[in-house]
């Protein structure tokens, strides 16, 4: 149960940027956050803030919600 909505933001940004064909470094680019960074949050691993899953959700013009959405 703990981390599953790491995990399930995760997953949504993948497949986001997949559906967008874009590699992980330029999505990293275009959210303006570093590659390695990116791939921690799409694996789980980072513990975003609130602020931090607005700011990229409004960088992809993607509803925040939809991004912590099963």
């Amino acid at each position: 149960m703990e981390g599953d909505l790491q995990r399930t933001l995760g997953r949504n940004l993948r497949r986001y940027r997949k559906q967008q064909g874009l590699s992980q470094e330029a999505f990293a680019d275009l959210v303006g956050v570093h590659r390695t960074y990116m791939g921690g949050i799409e694996r789980g691993e980072r513990n975003l803030t609130l602020k931090s899953v607005e700011a990229i959700a409004a960088v992809i013009k993607i509803d925040p919600l939809e991004l912590l959405r099963e």
